[in-house]
C-alpha cells in the first residue's frame, strides 16, 4: 500500500484527509453573553495590534543589503515614535508583536511599549517561518523568544503570533508547552474561541487575525518582483471601518493588524487617525490589548 506521504491530496483516505482537517480546530466561541459582554458595558471590544518585524523578515531570508535593512529601520525610526503618539492621543491601549531580534536591536523598545500601557507579546525569534522546522528547532527559538522578552520587561509574555501567521503542525503543542494563554494568528472566527487539538480542548484562547484587516497584503512593495501596493491607504481605511462597524453593531470583537514600517508612512498613518477617530465617535467602546481581550473571555473556557 503506497504510504500517504507518497499520495497525491485526491488519493487519500478519510481518516488521512480527516487528520489534516481536525489537528487544530476552533473550539467554543468565547464570546461572553450579552448584554454585559465587554466592561463597563461598552458595545464594542477594539483590539489593535502592530507587528514590529523592522528587519527580520529579511534577516531570515538571507537578504541583508543595507537598502533592506534601512527599510525595516524606518519603522522603528519613523514610524514607529508616530504611531505611539498617535495611540496616546487616541487613549488606544494595543498589542506589540516583536520578534526576539527586534527587541534585541533596541533593547529600550519593550519596555517602553509597557511604560505606555501596551502589550508587548512573542513573535518569533528571527521571523522565522514555523512550517520550515522540526518541532524542536520551533520549541528552542520561541522559547529563547520569551526569554528576552522577559529579560527586558519583567513580564512573561501571556501571547504569541506566529511570524506571517504560520503555523506548523507543531506550533500548537509549543504554545502549549510554553504556556501561552492566547494565540493570535488564526482565522475560524471573527470572536475569540477556543483552540482544539484534534478535538480535544486545550484551555488556549484563540484571538483571530485576517488579511483584509491587515496592512500588509495590500501595501508592501518589493521592487524585484510583483508585490506592489494595489489600494489607496484611504480605500484600505474603508474597509476597516466597514469591519469596525460591522462588529459594532453585533457587539463583537474588531481586530486589526498592523505593522510600524508599513502603516507608519506619513500618508498613511492618517488612515489609522481617521480610524481611531470614527472608532471614538461612538459611544461604548472598550479599546483593550489582546492579552486583556483574552483574560476577559476566559471564563468562557468553564463553560
Amino acid at each position: 500500500m503506497t504510504d500517504a506521504v507518497d499520495q497525491q491530496p485526491w488519493q487519500w483516505d478519510e481518516t488521512t484527509w480527516r487528520g489534516h482537517v481536525e489537528k487544530v480546530r476552533a473550539g467554543r466561541s468565547l464570546l461572553p453573553d450579552a448584554p454585559h459582554r465587554w466592561p463597563g458595558d461598552a458595545r464594542v471590544a477594539v483590539a489593535l495590534s502592530f507587528d514590529s518585524d523592522y528587519e527580520t523578515p529579511s534577516l531570515r531570508d538571507g537578504e541583508t543589503s543595507p537598502g533592506k535593512m534601512a527599510q525595516g529601520e524606518y519603522g522603528r525610526r519613523a514610524g514607529l515614535p508616530r504611531i505611539l503618539e498617535l495611540l496616546d492621543r487616541w487613549e488606544a491601549p494595543s498589542s506589540f508583536y516583536i520578534p526576539a531580534v527586534c527587541a534585541l536591536l533596541d533593547p529600550e523598545e519593550a519596555p517602553r511599549y509597557l511604560e505606555r500601557g501596551h502589550e508587548v507579546a512573542v513573535h518569533g525569534w528571527i521571523h522565522e517561518r514555523n512550517t520550515q522546522l522540526s518541532f524542536e528547532q520551533e520549541l528552542e527559538l520561541l522559547g529563547r523568544a520569551v526569554d528576552v522578552l522577559t529579560a527586558q520587561t519583567g513580564v512573561r509574555p501571556t501571547g504569541i503570533r506566529t511570524p506571517s501567521w504560520d503555523f506548523s503542525e507543531s506550533t500548537l503543542e509549543v504554545v502549549k508547552q510554553l504556556g501561552f494563554a492566547y494565540d493570535s494568528s488564526l482565522m475560524a472566527d471573527d470572536d475569540p474561541y477556543e483552540l482544539l487539538d484534534r478535538g480535544e480542548r486545550t484551555g488556549i484562547i484563540e484571538i483571530p487575525v485576517e488579511w483584509i484587516r491587515d496592512d500588509a497584503p495590500v501595501l508592501m512593495m518589493e521592487r524585484f518582483q510583483g508585490l506592489r501596493p494595489y489600494m489607496p491607504p484611504r480605500q484600505l481605511g474603508q474597509i476597516w471601518k466597514d469591519e469596525f462597524d460591522a462588529a459594532y453593531a453585533v457587539g463583537g470583537v474588531f481586530q486589526l493588524t498592523m505593522h510600524p514600517h508599513i502603516i507608519g508612512h506619513r500618508s498613511r498613518l492618517v488612515v489609522l487617525d481617521d480610524l481611531l477617530r470614527h472608532i471614538r465617535s461612538h459611544d461604548g467602546v472598550w479599546m483593550t490589548t489582546h492579552a486583556d481581550l483574552a483574560a476577559h473571555v476566559a471564563p468562557g473556557l468553564a463553560r
